[in-house]
């Protein structure tokens, strides 16, 4: 788990004066907009501030104190950044049709247990299912809100806001990537499986959740284009070990922790580097009963666990162990190259160690 950080509380106080303010514009919706925006609100409360984090450190890099002179900015757009990851986990959580999120209901679920609730007619879980649609684009354009807010005068806007504009290009496409993967993989060349499913990690998170934070926070401070190149070329790295850590917990991962039952990943289908090297080395038979099982939302038990095992046999655990390592070696390079203070650098290697050493 990450540690906490001075970054978190500023971060949060912005959040906090930001979603005040929805409140109040919000007043005229009337009772029952209520727990629509009550849903995204709750959306933004626990995880990691990971993205904040990374924003505040690049923009450490950039500026060389961590006493930024122009906080009030930095603290806006890591919580914009922070907006935008509860829109993507929303979105994520109903393609992929997940009941939970950090050991609570999926947003989805809470809106379709909210309709129940509320006594209403019809379908309650089409309710929640088209809400939380909804519930996710209205996130999307408070995080733009916000980040708007924050870069209303700042010299470094447009380099901001384009900035931000490609992150969100870039997820969008990656997360339909890794829905079509979910399809395309039987009429993919099988040694091109794991190229795809690299593709789709680099796109769908490596770099919004580490990459792009870091080179904001350092663009909002003024960044050069050598910098920007040098951090670029250590979050990349981070951000990917950061994902295929992501992917051996949604398989091999403690529920208690990851506040996901176990092997979710297997029941939604995901194509990940790790499932791309198990049927690559395992045999006709047993690569036939993986295809035919995973992406079954009713997997029992024992055969998420027969699976598990196939992963581990097959090698491919320890190759992405491996791949994780290779990453995390190319970022420490980087890192030593890029001719950062002693204060960024140690910030940067701390939160990288976090982000890829964890449980949940």
């Amino acid at each position: 788990m990450v540690s906490p950080s001075p970054a978190v509380d500023p971060v949060a106080a912005r959040l906090d004066r930001f979603l005040d303010d929805i409140r109040i514009r919000s007043a005229e919706y009337g009772p029952d907009a209520v727990l629509f925006l009550d849903a995204a609100i709750a959306t933004l409360s626990g995880g990691k501030r990971l993205r904040a984090r990374f924003c505040h450190t690049g923009a450490l890099a950039a500026s060389g104190v961590d006493d930024f002179p122009d906080a009030d900015a930095l603290w806006g757009l890591g919580a914009a950044l922070e907006i935008f990851q509860s829109a993507a986990l929303v979105h994520d959580d109903l393609i992929d049709n997940s009941d939970t999120r950090r050991g609570r209901p999926a947003s989805h679920r809470a809106l379709e247990a909210a309709h129940r609730a509320a006594g209403w007619s019809g379908d309650a879980e089409a309710f929640g299912r088209s809400a939380a649609v909804l519930l996710g684009d209205l996130l999307v354009a408070w995080s733009d809100d916000l980040l708007e807010e924050t870069l209303v005068g700042h010299p470094r806007a447009a380099a901001v806001r384009s900035e931000y504009a490609r992150m969100r290009r870039d997820v969008t496409v990656g997360q339909m990537l890794d829905i079509a993967e979910e399809s395309a993989w039987s009429v993919s060349a099988p040694e091109a499986l794991l190229e795809r499913a690299l593709r789709v990690a680099a796109l769908k998170s490596a770099r919004y959740s580490v990459e792009e934070p870091i080179v904001l926070g350092a663009i909002l401070a003024g960044a050069d284009a050598g910098l920007v190149a040098a951090l670029r070329a250590f979050g990349h790295p981070v951000g990917m070990a950061f994902q295929l850590r992501d992917d051996v917990l949604g398989v091999f991962g403690d529920p208690a922790a990851t506040g996901k039952p176990a092997g979710d990943d297997l029941r939604e289908g995901k194509r990940t580097a790790l499932i791309a090297i198990a049927r690559e080395n395992l045999g006709i038979e047993e690569r036939a009963w993986v295809d035919a099982g995973i992406g079954d939302p009713q997997l029992s038990d024992d055969d998420i666990a027969r699976m598990q095992e196939l992963i581990r046999s097959s090698g491919a655990l320890a190759r992405v162990e491996e791949m994780i390592a290779g990453y995390t070696a190319d970022a420490a390079a980087a890192l030593a190259a890029a001719g950062l203070s002693a204060e960024a650098t140690q910030s940067l290697r701390a939160l990288a160690e976090a982000a890829i050493a964890r449980s949940a």
